[in-house]
């Protein structure tokens, strides 16, 4: 369902979006609130940064991105246990993914092709295609 909202195909009901807001942590009346225009600088807490804990094993995933912008421009941070393992579904037409390491190795397959991260290095690849698609992420 998640999947469908996000490329566009479906509009979610009242009631998912609260168990959405509810898994995340976040505020509902964030999603219907118009937003304050600040002039400042925005600082979102840690403590207050949606956490996605449920995908993958051994591995936390933070949405960094404003709510608005889902489906548009998503950036993530991607924190990785010994071991950990994401696998995820491919994304909406012509997506792109880009994927930078700040620690440690990590072994990115993306469809038949397989590639090294290591610390300091982008990987940029596809993110959208057919099934069978999965982009997969291992801590070496």
């Amino acid at each position: 369902m998640v999947g469908q909202i996000e490329r566009g195909e479906s509009s979610p009901t009242v009631s998912t979006l609260w168990n959405l807001t509810q898994a995340l942590k976040v505020d509902f009346a964030e999603l219907v609130e118009n937003p304050v225009q600040s002039r400042g600088i925005e600082i979102m807490s840690s403590a207050s940064t949606p956490t996605i804990g449920t995908l993958g094993e051994g591995c936390r995933i933070r949405i960094l991105n404003p709510p608005g912008q889902t489906g548009q421009h998503e950036v993530y941070e991607l924190a990785f246990q010994p071991d950990g393992l994401l696998d995820s579904a491919p994304d909406g037409p012509k997506a792109k993914e880009q994927l930078m390491m700040i620690s440690g190795i990590l072994e990115v397959t993306s469809s038949e092709n397989t590639a090294l991260a290591r610390a300091g290095d982008t990987a940029r690849y596809d993110a959208n295609w057919p099934p069978p698609f999965a982009t997969s992420m291992a801590v070496l």
